[in-house]
């Protein structure tokens, strides 16, 4: 549901987003605002920010146990990214891409 929402309300392929969680990350507007989209409706954003506190929790909620520690430890790790994007959509597109780069073997994206 997320995916299919966030796929019409931003007009991106399948073929454009169907392997973030594969790494493959393209750089286009309307790549950047689906991630900012996913964030959204996870309420990973609040106040057109990435919210540190609602990604850990949201990591308790979804992640499989085996994975927790490590998607904790990306989030830490890329918490500052956001600071050197004015635009939500950019600032999730290079977070998610930083979490990504941090363990690739245990990144989730919706």
């Amino acid at each position: 549901m997320l995916k299919k929402n966030c796929m019409g309300k931003n007009q991106v392929t399948e073929d454009q987003i169907g392997s973030i969680d594969k790494g493959k990350f393209i750089e286009d507007k309307n790549v950047m605002c689906y991630i900012a989209c996913i964030y959204e409706m996870t309420n990973v954003i609040k106040n057109n920010k990435l919210n540190y506190d609602a990604s850990m929790k949201q990591i308790d909620l979804m992640y499989p146990p085996d994975v927790k520690e490590s998607a904790k430890a990306a989030v830490n790790s890329c918490k500052d990214v956001q600071k050197k994007y004015k635009d939500i959509c950019e600032a999730s597109y290079w977070t998610a891409k930083c979490m990504y780069d941090f363990k690739p073997e245990d990144f989730i994206f919706a």
